[in-house]
């Protein structure tokens, strides 16, 4: 088993592990030919919310290098601290960090230190008085067998009722820091239109603050269907046709939300420091998923999907 990389975008690595530092003291990375994944899916998050992080190899590494039995696969258990503490002292220092090295080279492979595994990071740069440093710092892991691996699997859940493009998480952040003061608990909904809602309600006060505008794409079956409608409607519209397209407007105006905890929302916005840009998935009673994409969601490096259960109320 073998795996060496140059980590070329140690400020991109250090983001990504601190939008999941808040989640578990530990988390199961994966490495194969193509790409990282990140894995939060422990029983112990409170409000039972996951994470599965998938990235591009080239979104962060070159002279990427991996060799195993497993379909060249490895995995295993990282601490989460540890792991943010070595990837800070290694950015840059206008990565708004305590680094002190400059002109940084990482080297990131794994070894075995003392009978225990370890991923090693080789930092080499510079000092502030311009002197050539070498810095090792080993970061210790569990590694996992593939059966362990192969047990791993992302939430099922149906497809969302409506997808929804996300306000700037800094924005959305600010909100939030007001209405969890509140309640525990908060009513996410948004319709087709493009109108997004966060609303809270107690026996004392109901607050709810609304964006609208926003851009409601489709995927899946929806999008397919949206666009043999579209087809169809180029064909020439009927009275019938005209009647369904009322049924349809109306439909775009109807609301779809679900009840989540404000914690797990909160923990979902630390990924503010990695996303270019955020789309919700609406699943109604059911969950509500988060998707973070690094870059442009056309063509991202890597996308973070939070699964956050819904909280189910006696509303129909």
């Amino acid at each position: 088993m073998r795996f060496r990389t140059n980590v070329d975008n140690v400020a991109g690595f250090y983001r990504i592990v601190q939008a999941l530092a808040q989640l578990q003291k530990k988390f199961v990375m994966k490495f194969t030919e193509t790409a990282m994944f990140i894995v939060c899916s422990s029983d112990i998050n409170e409000g039972g919310m996951q994470v599965w992080t998938n990235i591009k190899v080239s979104t962060l590494f070159v002279d990427y290098r991996i060799q195993s039995n497993a379909n060249n696969e490895i995995g295993m258990t990282v601490s989460t601290e540890a792991l943010l503490t070595t990837l800070r002292s290694a950015c840059s220092p206008n990565s708004n960090n305590n680094s002190i090295l400059t002109n940084t080279e990482v080297i990131m492979r794994l070894a075995k230190k003392n009978d225990r595994a370890v991923l090693s990071f080789e930092i080499i740069g510079q000092s502030r008085s311009s002197r050539d440093m070498r810095i090792v710092q080993d970061v210790r892991i569990e590694m996992m067998r593939q059966q362990e691996l192969d047990k791993l699997r992302e939430p099922m859940c149906p497809e969302p009722d409506i997808h929804i493009m996300l306000p700037p998480l800094t924005k959305l952040r600010t909100v939030m820091e007001r209405l969890r003061s509140q309640s525990d608990i908060i009513r996410v909904q948004a319709n087709k239109a493009g109108r997004l809602d966060f609303a809270v309600s107690t026996d004392s006060i109901a607050i709810e603050v609304c964006w609208t505008g926003l851009q409601a794409p489709t995927f899946g079956k929806r999008a397919s269907q949206a666009q043999n409608q579209s087809q169809s409607e180029s064909q020439g519209e009927s009275q019938e046709e005209q009647e369904d397209e009322a049924s349809q407007s109306a439909a775009k105006e109807r609301m779809c939300g679900v009840l989540v905890n404000v914690k797990s929302i909160m923990k979902f916005l630390q990924s503010h420091v990695v996303c270019s840009s955020t789309i919700a998935g609406i699943c109604q009673r059911h969950c509500l998923i988060l998707y973070v994409y690094i870059g442009d969601a056309a063509d991202a490096g890597g996308i973070l999907t939070f699964y956050i259960p819904a909280i189910m109320d006696d509303d129909p």
